[in-house]
């Protein structure tokens, strides 16, 4: 096993060869780059910027969710005092109402909620569209014919591990992303720049607090 994990560390060192780019910095040339999507995305100026409106979001669901729960708990413990005042039928009038009124209100909360995983999926579409050329571009420079997520590699040369310079070029070239366009909701065209499927997992959704339990009719 450690023959042959030498000889494939032998087999990859010469497919990396430094080069020089316009700039006279030291490029690597390679058939295969090695690229962290998760990284090159979280961060990126844009990933930061994306983070933190999507934390502000989820924080401001939150605590309207909390205060819903407060809301219709103080307004369950009211309909349980009116109980034994009522007539049977009133109560189950008011019961019904409070029902409806909790299952709207729960339906609202998780709407927002599957809205903001959506704007984080959209988000990952936009950064990656407008990443295309930057990324294309290092291709060229480097002469590789494919790019590869570093998740799905065993081993490679440091130096085909080309994330810290993408990410150098995408903020040059995008900065913070504030003026692109948004990325249409649908599923995005297929990319020039091969990028496996799996590179950019959803967003997780923002927690969201329990609803208070219906009051017994």
């Amino acid at each position: 096993m450690l023959r042959a994990l030498s000889l494939l560390a032998l087999l990859l060192w010469p497919a990396a060869l430094p080069a020089q780019s316009e700039g006279d910095a030291a490029v690597v040339r390679s058939d295969i780059l090695v690229l962290d999507f998760e990284r090159l995305f979280a961060d990126s100026a844009y990933g930061r910027r994306i983070a933190r409106e999507m934390e502000t979001a989820g924080a401001a669901i939150a605590q309207e969710n909390r205060r819903i729960e407060a809301e219709l708990i103080e307004e369950e413990r009211r309909l349980t005092r009116q109980r034994d005042d009522m007539a049977p039928a009133d109560f189950r009038e008011l019961a019904q109402a409070f029902d409806e009124k909790v299952q709207r209100l729960r339906s609202e909360q998780d709407a927002k909620a599957r809205g903001l995983g959506e704007r984080g999926d959209a988000a990952r579409r936009e950064f990656l569209e407008a990443a295309q050329p930057v990324l294309g571009a290092l291709m060229r420079e480097t002469g590789a014919q494919v790019v590869v997520e570093r998740r799905m590699v065993f081993m490679s040369a440091d130096a085909i591990e080309v994330t810290d310079e993408a990410i150098a070029r995408i903020d040059a070239a995008i900065g913070e992303g504030e003026g692109l366009p948004e990325a249409p909701p649908e599923s995005p065209p297929e990319p020039d720049v091969p990028v496996p499927s799996q590179a950019a997992p959803p967003v997780g959704d923002p927690p969201v607090a329990p609803i208070a339990p219906n009051p017994e009719p």
